[in-house]
């Protein structure tokens, strides 16, 4: 077959690579090798491409012409899935999968295969995985939440994102809890250090070598972090805690403490130390269930992602002197975290949750929903 000389200029002018690279170009050079009357299977030779390939693209030519050869789909319009499947799709993604299937949650390959088992409508994992990412789903990941059951919600609230928002002027604001049972864990054999296109690698087994409480203070204008550390976990070691902080603010007026509603917060002994303090040491308590709102809580997710989770302590020794570099090592750059929720907006979104709770269990206060979830 032969073609006219002003295709074959066409053909040559389209083509640069002297090798098949699944560009424009080299789907041309093929096709002109074809018409110059080169066998297919030199041709394949010649690219280092393949018979089905080779007949591909002349057949895109031979039926489009040089725009044929512009992309890998088939010009045309593309093959469209129907409105009420998108929308099946999307419904069912906001679901728990039927029993039958054994899954805790979907995967783009297991829905496809439901659509085309049930609605007998062929969709490809890639379509689902795109659907999924223009609406904003992603049923792989999973988040935490718990509706806080304090009779003072509101009102505690307001009063902790107020110190937050709006810090008394002379006055220290700090923000207190403790990360309890941090375990000195050593590996079984030493540590894989990360290399070229290799991460690090460490063994799946362990020794237990003990374990520490880390009680902390944030003072959330400066951001600098206290640090004490004990092998117990009672009043006297959280009072510790705060006659070290007391001392550092001896020139403030008062120092407001933001906690939460562990039982050493609210001890025998713990009332007594507060009432000795004259009002010059206050406690401000988050509602239950949502310590946080304690902004220390934010500075030990720090530390246990670039510390704790992935460190090699051979005793307890040795992760408390690891805790204590690393919030030493803070304090020489330290700054404070960026409080911006407003109480009006936290609260909002626990109305949101409560109501959305609310429509899944068919109840219409918080009590009826925790009895349910019980």
């Amino acid at each position: 077959m032969k073609l006219p000389e002003e295709q074959l200029l066409e053909l040559r002018s389209a083509v640069k690579p002297d090798f098949y690279d699944g560009s424009v170009s080299a789907r041309a050079q093929l096709v002109l090798w074809y018409y110059e009357g080169r066998r297919k299977t030199d041709i394949a030779k010649m690219s280092g491409t393949t018979r089905p390939t080779i007949d591909k693209w002349i057949g895109r030519y031979e039926q489009y012409g040089l725009a044929g050869l512009a992309n890998r789909i088939s010009p045309g319009a593309p093959r469209t899935i129907p409105a009420r499947i998108r929308g099946r799709v999307l419904a069912l993604t906001r679901q728990t999968p039927p029993a039958e299937l054994g899954i805790s949650h979907w995967s783009a390959a297991k829905m496809a295969a439901w659509i085309r088992k049930t609605e007998g409508v062929s969709v490809s994992q890639p379509w689902v995985s795109r659907l999924w990412r223009d609406n904003g789903l992603q049923p792989r990941r999973q988040g935490t939440f718990k509706i806080s059951k304090d009779p003072d919600f509101e009102e505690k609230v307001r009063d902790v994102t107020d110190l937050y928002l709006n810090p008394p002027e002379g006055d220290a604001v700090v923000s207190v809890d403790v990360k309890s049972g941090i375990q000195a864990l050593d590996r079984t054999q030493p540590l894989l250090p990360v290399d070229f296109g290799k991460s690090e690698k460490r063994t799946h087994d362990y020794k237990r070598n003990g374990t520490t409480d880390m009680y902390a203070g944030f003072d959330i204008v400066t951001g600098r972090i206290t640090v004490d550390l004990s092998p117990t976990h009672n009043a006297q070691d959280f009072l510790r805690l705060m006659r070290r902080i007391v001392a550092q603010y001896r020139d403030r007026k008062k120092i407001h403490v933001v906690l939460d509603n562990a039982s050493v917060h609210t001890c025998e002994e713990t009332t007594k130390w507060l009432a000795e303090q004259g009002g010059r040491v206050v406690f401000h308590f988050t509602p239950t269930g949502a310590s946080w709102m304690n902004q220390i809580e934010i500075w030990n997710g720090i530390i246990t992602r670039q510390l704790i989770r992935r460190g090699t302590f051979s005793s307890v020794k040795s992760v408390n002197d690891a805790i204590r570099k690393f919030a030493a090592d803070w304090n020489t750059d330290c700054k404070p975290f960026r409080w911006t929720a407003t109480a009006n907006q936290i609260i909002e979104k626990v109305r949101v949750v409560t109501s959305r709770m609310a429509q899944l269990l068919g109840a219409t206060e918080i009590g009826h929903i925790v009895g349910q979830a019980a």
